[in-house]
């Protein structure tokens, strides 16, 4: 539990992360092996070691297809929770509602270099005295390499877009209605100095997944937490690498 000034002494931080094995560019991803490991768990590994989550849930479908998540996070002793398919606002909602999350941080499966220490540093801007944010992230002046992208949200946040929200598009991004209506909820951008923007850590088809792969082996000697520093410095040393992906075209996760 972090301490807050939300009006409570201490709440609850639950890590969300959405998954399922749909996806049309890249089918079976999430389960996909990188070095006899699957690109999920890679990615509950990496928030596991943010120090500022209290309980951690994989949300995936109600699709038969994703009975293979359910099984992977059973054998893997990780909390699942299985929604709608298409409404993944109404999945967060829930899921959160069944792990009395106070506090959401929202992760995409397709991040499995998702740096832990980023993790900390959006919720303690969230939960710091005085902030009283409705929602931080570093996603919406997007200066961060793609696949360090965290959000992190109060549940009574994501109550009311869940209630509240309109149409197609925020029901399957989960977030657009909060910062779109800044009128109604208080919002922090988290942004570097230096962009990076540029760099492809997502995974979405077979040329980010091949980059990935050789980020993991040349890092992993290294680390066996990914951090996004170590990244950067792979990135100076060896440009070239990163041009595996360069020619993919972003589609947005959050």
């Amino acid at each position: 539990m972090v301490r807050s000034a939300k009006g409570m002494s201490c709440f609850k931080v639950v890590a969300i992360i959405q998954a399922r094995m749909g996806s049309t560019r890249l089918p079976g991803k999430v389960l996909k092996k990188i070095l006899n490991k699957p690109m999920l768990q890679y990615v509950i590994d990496q928030v596991k070691c943010a120090t500022c989550i209290d309980d951690l849930v994989v949300a995936t479908t109600t699709n038969s297809k994703d009975e293979q998540i359910v099984e992977f996070c059973k054998n893997a002793s990780v909390n699942c929770f299985r929604g709608s398919e298409d409404n993944v606002l109404s999945r967060y909602y829930h899921a959160a509602k069944k792990y009395s999350a106070d506090c959401v941080v929202r992760v995409c499966s397709d991040s499995p270099l998702i740096d832990p220490s980023i993790i900390d540093r959006v919720v303690k801007i969230f939960t710091e005295d005085g902030a009283n944010y409705d929602y931080v992230s570093n996603t919406l002046n997007q200066t961060y390499p793609l696949g360090m992208n965290v959000e992190v949200f109060s549940l009574e946040a994501l109550e009311k877009s869940f209630l509240n929200h309109a149409g197609e598009y925020q029901r399957e991004h989960v977030t657009p209605y909060i910062y779109q209506n800044t009128n109604l909820f208080k919002i922090f951008k988290e942004q570097l100095e230096v962009d990076y923007s540029h760099l492809r850590l997502t995974v979405d088809e077979k040329q980010d997944f091949i980059l990935v792969k050789e980020i993991i082996k040349e890092i992993q000697s290294i680390n066996e937490t990914f951090r996004m520093s170590d990244i950067i410095e792979l990135y100076n040393s060896n440009p070239n690498l990163f041009l595996l992906n360069s020619n993919v075209v972003q589609k947005n996760c959050f």
